[in-house]
């Protein structure tokens, strides 16, 4: 099962909240959000397959990252939860909610579209795989290795969030991530839904991610989408503007 982070106390009358990761990160990331958000009720931050301590695998398909989601609520009792995922995360909340909608409550996208990306990330992964980690002894020193290779600074402490200094390795299966980046970056099409369940579709305002052509896409899967913006913020929009994405969360989830 995904290793998770779990933050407060199950309440009665407000379901869990799973937040789920993008690609290269791991729950940890989101322990400032969740600990804040955690005086609504119980909140999980799971670490994917392939990413943080949680089990490696040698596929990473999006049906995949769903069945993994589905497991840890069935551990949790079952749901249904409210889910939120960004980016790659987002991507597999999707998933889910598509294939089990009796699991979800409400679903929350972060700056991501049921479709195809055409960018790659691969060039992380050879920044990554770049830094020697032979001699490390703080984040610091990953920090200025992976910066020396053209990686902007905010990514650069990202990145190194998933960096085990004592033991010197990464906490991300990189190997496979290289192999399956293809499916990573695509959409499963198969998946038809409909997912009838209230879902938000929160993107940052700088973002590109989410367009007003993936509209009609996004309406045939998820009937009741809303669609919002955090102004000034790009793709990391939890990151730049954690205050603000916060209470979007709580707006929608604590709407009657």
């Amino acid at each position: 099962m995904l290793n998770h982070h779990t933050h407060g106390t199950p309440q009665p009358d407000t379901p869990p909240l799973l937040i789920v990761h993008g690609l290269y990160g791991s729950g940890r990331n989101w322990g400032v959000i969740a600990k804040r958000l955690s005086d609504r009720g119980l909140v999980v931050t799971p670490d994917l397959r392939n990413h943080g301590e949680s089990p490696r695998a040698d596929s990473h398909s999006y049906e995949d990252l769903a069945a993994d989601l589905a497991e840890l609520i069935e551990h949790l009792g079952g749901g249904p939860v409210d889910l939120c995922g960004h980016s790659m995360g987002g991507k597999a909340a999707m998933a889910l909610a598509l294939t089990a909608p009796e699991k979800i409550r409400r679903l929350v996208v972060a700056d991501i579209a049921p479709v195809a990306y055409a960018h790659s990330q691969l060039r992380f992964i050879e920044a990554m795989r770049a830094v020697d980690l032979s001699a490390l002894t703080r984040r610091s020193e990953a920090e200025a290795q992976l910066a020396e290779r053209g990686v902007e600074k905010a990514l650069q402490s990202f990145f190194t969030q998933s960096l085990d200094v004592p033991n010197r390795r990464w906490r991300l299966n990189l190997d496979v991530l290289e192999a399956e980046m293809p499916r990573i970056m695509g959409w499963p099409e198969a998946l038809t839904g409909p997912f009838e369940g209230p879902t938000l579709f929160l993107s940052g305002g700088a973002s590109d991610y989410v367009t007003p052509d993936h509209r009609p896409t996004i309406k045939a899967l998820f009937p009741r989408a809303r669609f919002a913006k955090l102004p000034g913020a790009g793709h990391w929009l939890h990151a730049e503007r954690p205050r603000a994405f916060e209470a979007a969360l709580r707006a929608f989830l604590d709407t009657p």
